[in-house]
């Protein structure tokens, strides 16, 4: 699988459980998400604007996604919601490596480039250092309907959260319908 079938097969409305395991504090906390990620063209003015902001030829972007959420978390009564846009910037040396651009950070609100890498095994790993934080998370698909993700949060204090966190689809968006069809069909010849 490339990043761009990762992509397409990520697009549609996803119900997110997540276990947070707080290490400092030897305590755990589930969370729960609702998620929807659209796919979105290179020429999309949110993708010309993020790109412009890194100062990234739009060209160069090989995909890109918007991703909204809505959820809760265990310990507070705070809903939990946000959008980013996300667009991928392959290394032209590195087949299946790139950089990963983001409008708002997962572990801070603010914009920032990580890097991405696609495994032999399909799945795609994300390394994202901010100012006061590093962050690696692991996404896969155990099927179609059916993704994995595991992270790492470390703060260069020491502090640092693992995270499970299993997706399961629960419907298409519009956009998302025929490249769910074809990303069924990569996963049927790679099983």
């Amino acid at each position: 699988m490339n990043i761009e079938e990762f992509f397409e097969l990520s697009a549609g409305k996803w119900f997110s459980h997540r276990t947070s395991h707080h290490l400092a504090f030897k305590q755990s906390e589930d969370g729960k998400s609702d998620i929807v990620i659209e796919t979105l063209t290179a020429d999309h003015p949110e993708v010309v604007k993020l790109c412009e902001q890194y100062e990234v030829d739009p060209s160069a972007a090989s995909c890109s996604a918007r991703v909204t959420w809505k959820g809760t978390m265990e310990w507070d009564e705070e809903k939990h919601e946000g959008c980013t846009v996300l667009v991928t910037v392959p290394d032209a040396n590195k087949p299946g490596e790139g950089k990963l651009l983001r409008e708002m950070g997962y572990a801070e609100k603010a914009p920032v480039a990580g890097t991405y890498k696609i495994g032999e095994d399909g799945a795609l790993t994300l390394i994202t250092e901010y100012e006061t934080m590093w962050s690696e998370e692991r996404l896969w698909f155990a099927s179609p309907n059916l993704r994995m993700r595991v992270s790492l949060l470390k703060r260069f204090g020491g502090f640092s959260m693992a995270s499970f966190t299993s997706e399961i689809r629960i419907g298409n968006t519009t956009a998302s319908t025929e490249s769910t069809e074809a990303a069924n069909a990569v996963q049927a010849t790679a099983g």
